[in-house]
């Protein structure tokens, strides 16, 4: 079918559906409607007389009970009331009959600038009469008796400090900084989630054969304070994934398998296991290092690197308490996506 303009859209009207039990006159709608008028009822398939039933909120009352049978009873809503709609007086009018002499007449409340007064139907000039105060209206000469003297007020509002619906229209300058936190980003926003960077202080000993927790325990940054430099361990109070970066120098070492891990434990444990050196040489410094993406679920989790050696004698980690362009044994985290 050919339309000029817009083709026309349709909806279904919304219906209710009652089963009568011969004797039950009262019925409960989905929807409050405005009247009577409102509806169409129909009992059997014969549409009924508005005045054979009323209605009261969603109560729909029939002034007989309709027969019994199922489905029998059709509700269709012509059209539903707004719901949740709030409404604004933009314009009040008020009216007093004066006594004699009268000058002073407590109004609602008003904006200054924003009232008329009439004076049996004349309206009067700003001379006439004084409004400055926002709840009474002062004549500047006094009303005979029985005049009518009404006033008319108006709502003042205003799209000042609106923010337009264009592009580019909200900057930062509108938001309050720690307004936004984590929960508020949308799902899979690292946004300013945990960050911590340590390093190894001073030189640390690792035995042979056992597997030797690194305490990196001087703090370069921590972000959301997660990391603790007495116990080396990183636990994050957001959940999500993080990318962990670690480095541990062993110095003159003799043959043997060195190898680097990061544990997890308190909640989700794991070991996960970075780069494993395998030295031949009678005395050799190596770096080992580890990179890797892990889940943390931001309350029970945390991190920690370790190093494993079985050179047959005691290994020495290399620490500096220095801020140089090289950290040999370090220890870093940061959120790359939330949960």
């Amino acid at each position: 079918m050919s339309y000029i303009g817009a083709q026309p859209t349709t909806a279904a009207f919304v219906t209710d559906t009652f089963s009568a039990n011969g004797s039950g006159t009262v019925f409960t709608l989905s929807v409050a409607p405005a009247n009577t008028n409102s509806i169409l009822v129909a009992v059997s398939g014969v549409l009924q007389d508005p005045s054979t039933y009323s209605v009261s909120g969603t109560t729909l009352t029939f002034s007989a009970a309709p027969p019994a049978g199922t489905g029998n009873i059709s509700v269709r809503f012509l059209g539903i009331p707004a719901s949740g709609v709030t409404s604004t007086a933009y314009r009040t009018q008020t009216e007093f009959t004066a006594t004699a002499g009268q000058t002073t007449f407590s109004v609602p409340s008003y904006t200054v600038g924003y009232i008329d007064v009439y004076r049996n139907g004349a309206k009067l000039g700003t001379a006439d009469f004084t409004a400055t105060n926002g709840t009474t209206v002062v004549l500047a000469s006094g009303a005979s008796s029985g005049d009518l003297v009404q006033t008319v007020s108006f709502y003042v509002s205003s799209v000042l400090n609106a923010i337009p619906a264009v592009a580019n229209a909200v900057t930062d300058s509108y938001i309050n900084s720690g307004a936004v936190t984590q929960t508020k980003l949308g799902t899979g926003v690292a946004g300013n989630g945990p960050a911590f960077w340590a390093q190894l202080s001073t030189n640390a000993t690792i035995s042979t054969a056992t597997k030797t927790a690194v305490v990196n325990d001087l703090e370069l940054f921590d972000t959301a304070n997660c990391y603790n430099t007495s116990t080396g361990r990183f636990t994050p109070n957001v959940a999500g994934y993080y990318q962990v970066n670690a480095a541990v120098e062993v110095q003159s070492i003799a043959a043997s398998e060195i190898n680097i891990y990061v544990d997890r434990s308190g909640g989700t444990t794991g070991q996960f296991r970075g780069s494993r050196i395998s030295t031949s040489a009678s005395s050799a410094t190596v770096v080992i290092i580890f990179s890797n993406l892990i889940y943390m679920n931001g309350s029970t989790d945390y991190i920690y690197p370790s190093v494993y050696q079985n050179s047959g004698g005691n290994a020495t980690v290399t620490g500096t308490s220095t801020s140089t362009a090289y950290y040999p044994t370090f220890f870093s985290a940061f959120l790359a996506r939330a949960a």
